[in-house]
């Protein structure tokens, strides 16, 4: 009977083990998911100013007449994806 009730203790030892590690596991993980949720925001800022920046820098370019083929084709998709925005709200503001 007394080696049941060791082994009975062993078991509820480990088991207790166990459940103080998932606790562990599961606070790091919550943590985690904070890290990356705070990751990917300043990853999605990031990659607004960096547009922003790209923008700013066609601007410049065309202001000072340097802009090449390739900058030129992409700061008129800018100005059209502007366009279309704008065209937007007007029809929106227009109903």
């Amino acid at each position: 009977m007394q080696q049941i009730e060791n082994h009975i203790g062993r078991i509820t030892a480990k088991l207790q083990e166990l459940l103080k590690k998932h606790a562990a596991l599961q606070k790091q993980c919550e943590q985690q998911k904070e890290m990356i949720a705070t990751f990917r925001e300043k990853q999605d800022s990031n990659e607004k100013k960096i547009r922003t920046l790209e923008e700013q820098q066609y601007i410049l370019k065309s202001a000072a007449g340097e802009l090449n083929s390739a900058d030129k084709k992409a700061f008129e998709q800018i100005i059209a994806k502007y366009i279309k925005e704008i065209d937007k709200c007007i029809a929106l503001l227009s109903e």
